[in-house]
């Protein structure tokens, strides 16, 4: 394979490589990078974080141009081999950008094509947490996002302490978040608090990490909302029946 070095200028996207030219976010890198092995919990737990704050990202976004990542690369450097310049975040939030680049679906998020930073990270721990607070240059992931990608917000999730620890992005340094009175943390961009959660999904009891809104009411996911109309239909049924009416009627 031909060498590739770093692009000597951030504002000169060509000729560099666009999503379309770039090992995808289901290929080698990603197993690779988690040598350890992946949590059977991560799939789920990304499916929980976009389903319920979808609601609320249609609102701050009613053009639909925003993108959300799970395990999705975030191409940061060009490198030989290329999947070496790649972060590829359990979970990942861009306002501003469209889903689609030219009617196909995005297989990497490049930050040379891009140039608009993820909103928030979010690692979801797997091993013992070295790897996501790892701050060495070049190479540790808290470094890389602290310094190159640079989200404003920076979660890193551990269910099997039941821990979250967020850091929010000031004069280009990651400070740890303290947790408001209900013991969430606010990103006031997004309209939303982020926290833990013990409860039941998907048959599984676990502290899971969860979205709330400002006045801390839980955002529900699709099947919660169902099941939610499910309980008032009954309850209203019920009223009526108490009422000598029969609600089919």
């Amino acid at each position: 394979m031909t060498s590739v070095t770093n692009p000597p200028n951030a504002l000169t996207p060509f000729p560099f490589p666009d999503h379309t030219q770039l090992p995808e976010s289901d290929g080698t890198f990603v197993f690779a990078e988690r040598a350890g092995g992946k949590n059977w919990q991560e799939h789920p737990q990304s499916i929980l974080l976009t389903d319920s704050i979808t609601p609320i990202l249609k609102q701050l976004n009613p053009e639909d141009e925003y993108c959300i990542g799970q395990d999705l690369g975030i191409y940061w450097r060009l490198t030989d081999p290329l999947e070496k310049g790649a972060e590829a975040p359990d979970w990942f939030y861009v306002p501003n950008v469209p889903f689609l680049i030219n009617g196909q679906t995005r297989r990497s998020y490049v930050m040379w094509r891009e140039f608009i930073a993820p909103l928030i990270v979010l690692e979801f721990v797997s091993g013992d947490g070295s790897e996501e607070r790892d701050k060495t240059p070049l190479k540790g992931k808290f470094w890389i996002y602290e310094q190159v990608i640079r989200p404003p917000f920076y979660g890193i999730y551990e269910a099997s302490k039941a821990s979250l620890e967020l850091y929010h992005l000031i004069e280009r340094q990651y400070q740890v978040l303290p947790p408001n009175e209900r013991g969430h943390y606010p990103i006031v961009a997004l309209g939303v608090e982020l926290g833990l959660w013990q409860g039941v999904y998907q048959n599984v009891e676990l502290p899971w990490l969860r979205w709330w809104d400002l006045q801390g009411n839980l955002l529900l996911s699709g099947d919660e909302r169902a099941e939610q109309e499910s309980q008032r239909a009954d309850r209203l049924a019920a009223q009526l029946r108490s009422l000598g009416v029969e609600p089919e009627a």
